[in-house]
């Protein structure tokens, strides 16, 4: 039976509460966007139907107390609440204060945000569905622990440390040999302590040279599960994502044909419904891929594989909501295109440290093939409190090598922001370099290419722009009035 959607509160800010309001808008739903002091005059402040302030600065005031997310979904009469990404997206509790509130959730139930939020369970759920795990030991204390499993299972060094509650990258440390591994695992522990309440480990075979591949996955409460093929998430810095694409140049058809139905196998065990994602590590020397998590939540990349199918997200995420059947069979969800996103951060592209304050200029790209997820405008503030994501810019074509000459032609031509740094110039160098051209790279590829992608930045700012007027100007009152005037 349809229930439909009368009303959507995004408990969510910048590019994911713009995305989700576009669909919004798209099915007449009215929306609701919560904002702190900073963000009063934000662009998901400006594009929603109506706002609510809901606390200052700190994301443990706003963004993420879940008391005042529900009091404002009450008090403009919202009977929907969307987290989006990040925030508290795949907050069990929150997901069931929602309900429990007699609003509707945009995303699967509580109980399986919780089960795939525990690594250590979700990895024995996948081993249960015969779905391939890196060798790995849970609920690791001590050292000693780690070194007996190394000599039972004959694992080598790397390894790697993880947060069981993790996610983002926090709480994950690389061990290289025997002395690095006491040192690692008090600093996993910590981190993991400090970002989420939760010191519980797991250590895993660390894969060199490894791929991330994730499948998108969309189900109904009727038991369809359909996967939306893969994406390739290989380049990041610090374990974050910041270029990806779709589909995966590092996989052939029957690879891709046994992971995305892998995916699907695991989704169906656990009873999964709207949209998630299962994340792989694809061992490129031995062709194997192995389970890495479940995403219980819309991902940032999702736009990539909308360019691709054709089908919106968002929307089959609130179809879900409302009850309906999916309208969707696996043979007739086809890959059309080629498509790549890159995650512009308000950061320096050298050192990476954030960078804040008003954006004086805004150029958004525009022209064929060209998607761009914003969530600032000319004249808007960065603030310093979340996260440094200011736009997504997407862009595809009928080849991976055309998708590229419209990123190219993108990020060199038609994008301009200025008043804060961004990593533009860093993505620009990656998409220009031979090895990411040819599809060669691994996770370590901007840490073992930085030098070289640094010396590849072009120099050039607004400063340029006017030096050249002035030196226009300069030949015009030297030389007189000329012939093309």
């Amino acid at each position: 039976m349809s229930d439909t959607i009368k009303k959507m509160l995004i408990a969510n800010r910048g590019v994911p509460a713009v995305r989700i309001m576009h669909t919004c808008r798209d099915r007449r739903v009215p929306t609701v966007a919560v904002y702190s002091t900073p963000d009063r005059l934000s662009q998901h402040v400006m594009m929603a139907d109506e706002a609510i302030h809901i606390g200052e600065a700190p994301p443990i005031e706003s963004y993420l107390n879940m008391e005042k997310m529900i009091e404002a979904a009450h008090r403009t009469k919202a009977d929907t609440i969307n987290p989006g990404w990040g925030f508290l997206a795949e907050n069990a509790d929150f997901a069931e204060m929602v309900l429990d509130a007699g609003l509707k959730w945009v995303g699967p139930s509580p109980k399986v945000i919780r089960m795939m939020g525990d690594k250590i369970e979700a990895k024995r759920i996948a081993q249960k569905a015969n779905v391939p795990t890196i060798p790995g030991i849970s609920d690791v204390k001590e050292v000693d622990e780690i070194k007996e499993w190394m000599d039972r299972d004959n694992v080598d060094y790397p390894l790697m440390i993880k947060a069981a509650s993790g996610g983002g990258g926090k709480g994950m440390v690389k061990v290289s040999n025997d002395a690095e591994l006491p040192m690692a695992l008090a600093q996993a522990k910590s981190e993991a302590k400090k970002a989420f309440g939760d010191d519980t480990l797991l250590v895993e075979k660390y894969i060199e040279r490894g791929r991330h591949i994730e499948v998108q996955i969309v189900a109904d409460n009727f038991g369809n599960v359909f996967h939306l093929f893969e994406r390739e998430c290989t380049l990041q810095r610090r374990n974050q994502k910041i270029i990806e694409e779709a589909p995966s140049p590092s996989i052939d058809e029957n690879i891709r044909h046994e992971i995305c139905y892998t995916a699907k196998r695991l989704m169906r065990e656990i009873g999964y419904t709207t949209a998630g994602t299962v994340e792989f590590i694809f061992d490129i020397n031995t062709k194997k891929f192995y389970f890495l998590e479940v995403n219980t939540r819309l991902q940032v990349e999702h736009g990539v594989t909308e360019l691709i199918t054709g089908l919106d997200i968002v929307g089959l995420m609130m179809d879900v909501v409302e009850g309906n059947q999916l309208q969707l069979t696996q043979e007739k969800i086809h890959m059309n295109r080629w498509a790549l996103e890159v995650r512009v951060n308000a950061e320096d592209p050298k050192t990476f440290s954030p960078s804040f304050g008003t954006i004086t200029r805004l150029q958004t790209p525009t022209g064929p093939w060209i998607r761009v997820a914003p969530g600032v405008y000319e004249g808007a503030d960065v603030p310093p409190y979340y996260d440094s994501l200011i736009m997504l810019i997407m862009a595809s074509g009928r080849t991976r090598e055309g998708a590229i000459k419209v990123m190219d032609r993108t990020l060199s031509r038609n994008l301009r922001i200025e008043g804060v740094k961004t990593l533009t110039p860093l993505l620009l160098s990656i998409i220009r370099h031979e090895a990411f051209k040819r599809g060669e790279f691994s996770t370590k590829f901007i840490e073992s290419h930085l030098d070289e992608l640094v010396s590849m930045f072009k120099e050039k700012d607004s400063q340029d722009e006017v030096l050249k007027i002035a030196k226009f100007v300069a030949e015009i009152t030297a030389l007189g009035p000329q012939e093309w005037m």
